[in-house]
């Protein structure tokens, strides 16, 4: 079995407890308040900012025989780098405060996730990183486009409200695919085992995330 496979194969239960929580079901069914969708966005921010310094501090740590794989992360930046200021456009195009976003204090979930890749990359392998990049990709890919339209049709928010979701969804395929092909590089076993127990921990704590958006968007029980 080729890793990617492998990896997506081992970390099942994790995904399904990360596409089961209650926001995400309910953003797929229209059942969405304003709030919620820029809580949402808030917390998007707060992770967002940090990939690429991830990736940064990924690139730093790699071996030179891994040369291949720092080319692959270079690409990554050049691709990733300043997409939080689209969610702060986002923020704005739906009458959010970008400022108070901005300023505002991730949800511990959300600060986890971040802190827990950033000690992997450390502590255990460098190629961590791609452990949350197969979460937030996959998922994306998955849900993306097909929340943004529904949340778009609940709120009535112009399409400029959008533009992190939609540039993430299932447009994004051709990203996913190079990315398959690039796990599928990823031979060393320490370096396999550490993706895929990040992504785990990642499905877990987005999951968490993503069920704590009621109450970050002040919502009752």
């Amino acid at each position: 079995m080729k890793f990617f496979n492998t990896l997506c194969d081992q970390t099942q239960n994790e995904q399904r407890y990360l596409l089961n929580a209650p926001a995400i079901q309910q953003a797929l069914q229209g059942d969405i308040t304003l709030d919620r969708y820029r809580a949402f966005l808030t917390q998007a921010y707060h992770h967002v900012k940090h990939t690429t310094p991830l990736l940064m501090r990924c690139g730093s740590r790699l071996s030179f025989n891994d040369e291949w794989l720092r080319k692959a992360v270079i690409e990554y930046i050049n691709e990733e780098y300043g997409h939080e200021r689209w969610i702060l456009n986002d923020i704005k195009a739906a009458g959010g405060d970008v400022q108070l976003a901005q300023s505002s204090v991730p949800h511990t979930a959300t600060q986890a996730m971040v802190s827990l890749v950033y000690q992997a990359i450390d502590n255990d392998h460098p190629a961590a990183f791609f452990g949350m990049a197969h979460v937030l990709e996959g998922t994306s890919v998955k849900l993306a486009t097909q929340a943004a339209g529904k949340i778009k049709s609940a709120l009535g928010l112009p399409h400029s409200a959008f533009s992190y979701l939609l540039s993430h969804g299932d447009l994004d395929l051709e990203h996913v695919h190079f990315f398959e092909q690039l796990m599928n590089k990823i031979t060393d076993e320490k370096a396999q085992q550490v993706i895929i127990q990040t992504a785990k921990h990642v499905y877990r704590l987005y999951g968490d995330m993503f069920r704590a958006l009621p109450e970050l968007a002040g919502e009752s029980a």
